[in-house]
């Protein structure tokens, strides 16, 4: 059982990775090319990502099955709290100056609702007992070209690269 205090507190093991990792030289921009050009989840891939750097290669079923577990989340809380806020920003709208605080508030709400979707994956499973044991490189490998399967597209090279040369950066960090 999850212990949503302490996930409330300090976030999973996952979430952590995740901020790490989107701290980092041109990750949110490559994630908002990847996300807004195919169509995927950023918090999917972050969580495939995440999964690969503890040693995971998921299967196409593995990766359905979260996607299908967060759908709905996504569709109803994620996604229109994003437009919203993308529309809140365009420069001329009537009330732009008027309404900062409130694209602040939804830009916070929306990072929120990210969080307890992360929550949700990082709790599907116990990551050993999903997917399995690979080398990080071809759990990458594996990760991203099932969910490149599953969604029909191939990803845009360059932002692969960009988040697949950070993730590295980052566990070389953390070592």
């Amino acid at each position: 059982m999850i212990d949503l205090d302490r996930l409330k507190e300090n976030g999973s093991p996952f979430w952590r990775f995740s901020l790490s990792l989107y701290a980092r030289p041109h990750v949110p921009s490559a994630c908002l090319v990847l996300q807004d050009n195919h169509g995927l989840d950023v918090n999917v891939l972050l969580y495939l990502l995440w999964a690969a750097s503890e040693g995971r290669a998921l299967s196409a079923s593995d990766i359905k099955a979260l996607n299908g577990l967060i759908e709905p989340w996504r569709q109803q809380v994620v996604v229109p709290l994003r437009q919203v806020r993308r529309w809140l920003k365009m420069p001329d709208m009537a009330f732009a100056d008027l309404s900062q605080d409130l694209r602040t508030h939804i830009k916070a709400a929306e990072l929120e609702s990210e969080r307890i979707q992360q929550e949700v994956l990082y709790g599907y499973a116990d990551i050993t007992e999903i997917g399995t044991s690979a080398q990080t490189a071809d759990a990458i490998s594996a990760n991203i070209t099932a969910y490149q399967n599953l969604l029909h597209t191939t990803f845009d090279a360059a932002s692969l690269n960009v988040l697949l040369t950070e993730c590295a950066n980052l566990k070389d960090k953390l070592k």
